[in-house]
C-alpha cells in the first residue's frame, strides 16, 4: 500500500482498476464519469495496457466481450444511460461466462435524466437489464477508498466467477476528493499465460481443431440451454453466499434501524449523531453488496427497534428488498430524494423523528 494521496474519485477508481490487473479499458465519455475515460486514455497505454474509446457504449460491451472471451482482464465504466445501452452485451457476457468489471458511476434519470447524482439505477444494476436468467453481483461503496478496494478485489473476482462484476457509486463520489491508500500493483497477465490461467478462453491453437474453445451465447436446443441456466444458477446460489457483504453499526438496541448504501449511509451516519443528540439511539445497516442483499443482518435487530427507514437516492427502489429483511418484524419506512436532489443530515434526523414518533403507541409520542 502506498502512503496516502489526495485524488477524484474518478481518477482513484481508473488507478485501482490498472492496479487491480485490467489490462483493457473500453468506453465512451458521459458525465459524470468521463475522467475515468480520460485518466485512462493517458495513463493504461503507458503501463502496457489498451484504451479505446468507442463509437458508442454499444461498440463499447461487445468490444469488452470480445477481449473477454480471448482471456483479457477488462475494466469499463459509464454512468446510468450508458450502462441502460450496455445491458444486452452485459446478457451475453453472463451466458458465455466471460468476466468483466464494470462501473457505474450513476446519475438521475429516467431517460436521459440529468447530470446529478442518484441512486435510481438500482433495479437495473440488481435485477439486470438484460434478457434472460441471470445475476450479476453489485458492490456499493461508501468511500472513495472502498471503492478503490473493492475494484481491486474485483479484476480477480471476476475472473474466478467468470462472470461480471458490478460496482455501483454515485456521481458524488466520483466528483469529490478524499484521501485513498493505494494498493500495490499487480502484474498484467501475458498472452502466454492465458492458455494455463484462463482455459476456457479463445487463445488459438492453430490447426489443432480438439482444442479449440468456443465461447457462445446462443444454445438452439431447449434441453441444452434449460441445463445451462441451471448451472449458471448453481453458481449463482454458491455467489450469495460467499460474496453478501455489510456493514452493521450500532443496530443492536437501536430505535431507528437506517438501511442506506454509497453516499446516503454517510448522510445517514450524521443523521444518527443528531438524533442521539435528542435521546434517540439510531443504528444502520449499510449494504456493501446489493446483490447478493444482506437480509440476514436483519436478523440481529431487536425488540427495542421501532421502526426499520430506507434512505435512498431514488423513489424507494431498495424498498422491498429491505421489507423482505425485516419480514415483517417491524414497520418499514422510507427518506428519499430524487432527481439529483440530495438530503442534509439535518432534514434526514428530522423526517426520521416524525416516522419514529409515528411508529410509538399514542401514550408515548
Amino acid at each position: 500500500m502506498t502512503d496516502k494521496v489526495l485524488m477524484k474519485g474518478n481518477e482513484a477508481f481508473a488507478e485501482a482498476a490498472i492496479r487491480g490487473g485490467a489490462r483493457f479499458y473500453f468506453g465512451y465519455p458521459i458525465t459524470p464519469q468521463s475522467e475515468i475515460p480520460e485518466f485512462m486514455s493517458r495513463e493504461l497505454p503507458k503501463r502496457g495496457g489498451t484504451f479505446l474509446q468507442a463509437e458508442s457504449e454499444l461498440g463499447a460491451i461487445n468490444m469488452a466481450y470480445g477481449a473477454g472471451a480471448s482471456g483479457g482482464n477488462v475494466f469499463m465504466s459509464s454512468s446510468s444511460p450508458g450502462i441502460a445501452l450496455m445491458q444486452e452485451g452485459l446478457s451475453f457476457m453472463c451466458s458465455a461466462e466471460v468476466p468483466l468489471v464494470i462501473l457505474n458511476v450513476s446519475r438521475g434519470g429516467p431517460g436521459i435524466g440529468g447530470i446529478q447524482p442518484g441512486q435510481a439505477d438500482y433495479f437495473q444494476v440488481t435485477r439486470g437489464g438484460g434478457n434472460g436468467d441471470y445475476r450479476i453481483p453489485v458492490f456499493a461503496p461508501a468511500s472513495i477508498q472502498e471503492a478503490v478496494d473493492l475494484i481491486y478485489e474485483a479484476v480477480p473476482l471476476a475472473d474466478y466467477w467468470q462472470n461480471p462484476i458490478f460496482i455501483f457509486a454515485d456521481g458524488i463520489m466520483g466528483q469529490m476528493m478524499e484521501p485513498v491508500r493505494l494498493p500495490e500493483p499487480h502484474p498484467f497477465v501475458r498472452e502466454e499465460e492465458i492458455a494455463a490461467r484462463k482455459p476456457w478462453a479463445i487463445v488459438g491453437y492453430g490447426d489443432d481443431d480438439s482444442k479449440r474453445n468456443i465461447v457462445k451465447s446462443l444454445r438452439m436446443e431447449p434441453d441444452a440451454l434449460e441445463a445451462h441456466v441451471e448451472k449458471l444458477f448453481k453458481k449463482y446460489e454458491l455467489a450469495k453466499k460467499e460474496l453478501c457483504r455489510w456493514e452493521s453499526i450500532d443496530t443492536e438496541d437501536a430505535d431507528i434501524v437506517f438501511v442506506a448504501f454509497g453516499t446516503m449511509a454517510r448522510i445517514a451516519k450524521e443523521a444518527m449523531e443528531l438524533l442521539a443528540a435528542q435521546g434517540i439511539k439510531a443504528g444502520l445497516i449499510r449494504p456493501i453488496s446489493l446483490w447478493p442483499f444482506p437480509y440476514q443482518a436483519f436478523d440481529a435487530l431487536g425488540d427495542k427497534t421501532k421502526v426499520v427507514i430506507s434512505a435512498e437516492l431514488n423513489m424507494g427502489q431498495m424498498l422491498d428488498d429491505v421489507k423482505m429483511g425485516v419480514c415483517g418484524r417491524y414497520p418499514v419506512d422510507l427518506i428519499h430524494r430524487t432527481g439529483g436532489m440530495i438530503p442534509t443530515s439535518i432534514e434526514m434526523a428530522e423526517k426520521a423523528k416524525k416516522i419514529y414518533q409515528n411508529a410509538l403507541p399514542a401514550d408515548r409520542r
